[in-house]
């Protein structure tokens, strides 16, 4: 069990998350929607596990900043976050971007996405901000970063993890003292700065940051004032509190949440196809690296009112199964086979179909005799009978989006491209 204090921190603190990114490295699977509004792991979306760390962390006031094609985001979290209280002292505000300082101007950068509205954070009066990026995957309890950045009186605290050196060239990086005092940041560094004692590892930042509330005004006051500023936390801000004030860096390993059969701390940047790809798959492994199954630090999400996921016919090669799989709610596996592979609500697979490794997101229909091997198949993608994707490359690589490691994204546009 996670230590518990008397009073808690969390309860004096708001979570603001990032969401407005589309996520153009997932190249079409953002077409529709905003990176935070993909679908991951059977049942959920991307920005579910920055805002499950937040209500499992014990703070009750949030903000999501939205900005690029925002409806289904939206959506999703009108549906499925709800349920905070104002009686409680609980809150939740979507903030889209929305020309609150001028008629002219939207979001220009993360730091400028909360400047905008902090009249809206100051009607909540908290006393600590937890900036968080709502696009990773990952469980982290909050309430031990809050407590470090108490305990040790920085001006901001980043979070970090601890990589090898020369894959932190895509992240911000820190350099750090032997306290964890950050004495230089600086965005994708040709070569990163080792950390002190071990310098084969680096720390990289998560986008995760804790201010006390009124010195995160100041910051933000002052950078807008800044006409060579990109308004962005990790380009602007950070580095200028590290060279004036004190930050600190705080390792994921300190508060990460692991079940007990969770055997290293788990965080991914699905940002690529591959990457994207990879992760959901993980999680059809005898022992997932993250366990969706924990209670204890559950991730909340939209819970769809459906039937039960159904396998029919029994039959020699037609018979309904599936093997290290994740199905959902409301699919039929009709004398069909799915094989580690993930099927999101609503999905439907015709007799003598097969699915191996992929991922289909919600109410997709995979025709009677389609072959599918390494494959994401985007929501409502209506499958062809017969057809056959991942036994010949060149070909594959002609009708869909394929990627470095051989993965075939599908989309609607697609299939209505396809001359069968």
């Amino acid at each position: 069990m996670r230590e518990r204090y008397s009073q808690p921190l969390a309860r004096d603190a708001m979570a603001y998350v990032l969401a407005g990114g589309r996520g153009s490295r997932l190249l079409e699977l953002t077409d529709r929607r905003a990176k935070p509004a993909v679908y991951f792991g059977g049942v959920s979306r991307i920005v579910d596990f920055a805002l499950s760390n937040a209500i499992n962390s014990g703070i009750r006031r949030i903000g999501v900043a939205t900005q690029y094609k925002a409806h289904s985001l939206i959506r999703h979290m009108q549906r499925a976050w709800n349920f905070m209280r104002p009686e409680r002292n609980e809150s939740f505000d979507i903030l889209p971007a929305s020309q609150r300082v001028s008629e002219s101007q939207w979001y220009e950068g993360t730091a400028d996405a909360v400047y905008q509205n902090i009249d809206i954070i100051q009607s909540h009066a908290p006393k600590y901000m937890i900036i968080l990026a709502g696009d990773h995957v990952y469980k982290m309890d909050y309430e031990l970063m809050l407590r470090q950045h108490v305990e040790s009186g920085a001006d901001v605290t980043v979070g970090c993890l601890v990589v090898p050196r020369m894959e932190a060239t895509g992240f911000g990086v820190m350099h750090v003292d032997k306290t964890d005092r950050i004495t230089a940041f600086v965005e994708k560094p040709a070569d990163p700065p080792g950390i002190p004692g071990n310098e084969s590892m680096a720390l990289a930042s998560m986008g995760i940051y804790v201010f006390n509330t009124d010195f995160l005004f100041d910051q933000l006051r002052r950078d807008a004032a800044d006409p060579e500023s990109k308004r962005d936390f990790g380009g602007d801000i950070i580095p200028w509190i590290v060279k004036n004030s004190k930050a600190q860096a705080h390792r994921f390993t300190d508060s990460c949440i692991r079940a007990a059969d969770e055997i290293e701390e788990y965080w991914r940047d699905v940002g690529t196809l591959d990457a994207y790809f990879e992760a959901n798959l993980d999680l059809t492994d005898v022992v997932p690296k993250l366990n969706l199954y924990d209670r204890d630090w559950p991730i909340w999400t939209d819970q769809v009112v459906a039937a039960p996921a159904k396998f029919v016919h029994d039959e020699e090669g037609r018979r309904g199964h599936a093997i290290s799989s994740l199905i959902s709610q409301d699919c039929i596996v009709s004398g069909a086979l799915a094989q580690k592979s993930l099927l999101f609500t609503g999905v439907k697979m015709g007799s003598y179909s097969s699915v191996e490794e992929g991922v289909i997101l919600p109410y997709c229909n995979i025709g009677r005799g389609a072959r599918l091997k390494k494959v994401i198949l985007d929501s409502g993608v209506r499958i062809p009978e017969g057809l056959v994707v991942g036994e010949d490359p060149e070909l594959d690589a002609k009708r869909f989006r394929r990627s470095e490691k051989g993965v075939c994204l599908i989309t609607k546009p697609m299939i209505e491209k396809l001359d069968l």
